[in-house]
């Protein structure tokens, strides 16, 4: 898919990767680029900047999507791109056992993770089937093909997102619905402020307009897998073909990266 004269919605599009991906599309040629994000006051200020749609939404609340996807439609006609981008990171602290966050946390994580995406398909699969064709852009996390150490919910639920974004690939394969998720690591966001020296900034941490570059390359080439940090392939492939000694790996990354954390959780 190129995106010029494409109707486009972006979730969590006031901040980070989200308000990239709206400011390419925009400079892309975008029919129509819808911002939406729980944050009013970036929405507003997002949109103005860039002669756009906002609307304030949650995406946790299923109503609000669909009237996102009700507003755009009514004022641009059928959206050809929807992209789930919202996202939060949470820690496994205190404690940093792999149980230890509270079960708000996990619930959260996984309304914004996982169910978000739910909603966002679910509200518009029914006119993109009808049409006979349409595009699901969902954001994960390199944490959801290998993981992230010190936060649990985080890694479950992106591996959940990732699952979902193959559901829909296979699902909808022969229905003309093209789908495609990305799985960044570390991106200079609100997100990573302070975790320059965590597990997922091993190999660098990229700007948002670097990730919005991997998307449009990735859209254009129509790929399943949007990988900004190319290494993210070759770790993927070396869990796959040798899974205990990926996790004997990983044992000895965390014992390098958190030491702190792994005396909390012995002495607990």
């Amino acid at each position: 898919m190129h995106v010029k004269d494409k109707v486009i919605v972006v979730t969590g599009g006031a901040n980070g990767i989200g308000e990239a991906l709206c400011r390419r599309f925009v400079k892309e040629e975008a029919r129509a680029v819808v911002v939406t994000d729980i944050d009013a006051h970036r929405v507003k200020t997002v949109a103005d900047e860039l002669g756009s749609l906002g609307i304030r939404a949650d995406v946790t609340v299923e109503s609000d999507i669909v009237d996102v996807v009700k507003q755009t439609e009514s004022q641009f006609g059928p959206i050809n791109l929807f992209c789930s981008n919202a996202g939060i990171i949470s820690d496994d602290g205190p404690g940093w056992t792999a149980a230890s966050s509270p079960n708000e946390v996990w619930q959260k994580s996984w309304e914004v993770h996982v169910m978000a995406h739910v909603y966002a398909a679910r509200a518009v699969l029914p006119g993109m089937i009808e049409r006979g064709g349409g595009y699901l852009l969902n954001v994960a996390s390199a944490a959801g093909l290998l993981n992230q150490i010190g936060s649990a919910p985080y890694s479950v639920t992106k591996h959940a997102a990732v699952g979902f974004a193959e559901a829909l690939a296979i699902t909808h394969g022969n229905d003309g619905i093209k789908v495609s998720v990305v799985c960044p690591q570390a991106v200079r966001t609100q997100m990573v402020a302070g975790a320059e020296e965590g597990s997922a900034s091993v190999d660098g941490i990229l700007e948002p307009a670097d990730v919005a570059e991997s998307v449009i390359q990735g859209l254009a080439e129509e790929s399943f897998l949007i990988l900004p940090h190319p290494e993210v392939k070759t770790y993927y492939a070396r869990k796959s073909s040798d899974y205990d000694r990926w996790i004997n790996g990983m044992v000895r990354f965390r014992e390098a990266i958190f030491p702190s954390s792994l005396n909390n959780s012995k002495d607990s």
